[in-house]
């Protein structure tokens, strides 16, 4: 009777610690960041959010493709910037954004000025006025910048700001397009000469050009 004792006791000794022990791994992986959520610069991104950086350089964009995208994301990350993506409302889709096709959403805002005045869900940032250094990012629409970030432009203050502007395009250069950007604005602050990235940028020669404006 002892013996049985004994062995039950030590069954239920044993079934306590396996418990314990699952208890504590199950707080420890709720208590870890999320891999999968991170933009790159310490925080999760999500179109008109204002995510990490030092409260002094901002990245805003807006990416059609998600080139432009890339290459916000990475100079956020050679900077330590905080990273801002426009919205557009409403949104384009990839069938908006068929330049091949006539009747899309892009091509008719083209050949009709009147529908390019894009409205913005989140043209005004958070905390604007604590940025002194403003990348700029935008996708190249026959060679000029994107509309629908004309409106943020218009929109913003940027006294006192540096404004350094960069874009994506297959082919086509930077041009007039950053200078027609900045005519825009009320009070436009001091811009800087853009730049023009390709498709697939490569995220050394970005490292390379941030470090160049500073």
């Amino acid at each position: 009777m002892n013996l049985a004792k004994r062995i039950m006791t030590g069954i239920v000794g044993l079934a306590a610690v396996v418990t314990l022990a699952a208890c504590g791994s199950t707080g420890s992986t709720s208590n870890s960041p999320a891999a999968d959520a991170s933009d790159g610069t310490g925080s999760s991104a999500s179109a008109g959010t204002a995510t990490g950086g030092d409260g002094k350089t901002i990245v805003v964009y807006w990416s059609g493709t998600g080139n432009t995208k890339k290459v916000a994301e990475d100079i956020a990350k050679d900077t330590n910037a905080t990273l801002y993506e426009l919205e557009p409302d409403p949104a384009y889709t990839q069938e908006d954004l068929n330049f091949n096709d006539a009747d899309s959403r892009v091509v008719k805002e083209y050949k009709d000025k009147s529908l390019e005045d894009i409205k913005l869900k989140n043209a005004q940032v958070p905390d604007w006025n604590s940025y002194t250094t403003v990348y700029f990012g935008y996708p190249i629409w026959w060679q000029e910048a994107a509309w629908p970030v004309r409106n943020f432009i218009r929109d913003n203050d940027f006294s006192g700001k540096t404004v350094i502007p960069f874009c994506t395009s297959m082919s086509s250069p930077v041009g007039d397009s950053a200078t027609n950007l900045r005519k825009l604005a009320k009070n436009p602050g001091t811009w800087k000469d853009g730049r023009r990235f390709s498709e697939n940028a490569d995220p050394n020669d970005v490292a390379d050009w941030v470090k160049s404006q500073r």
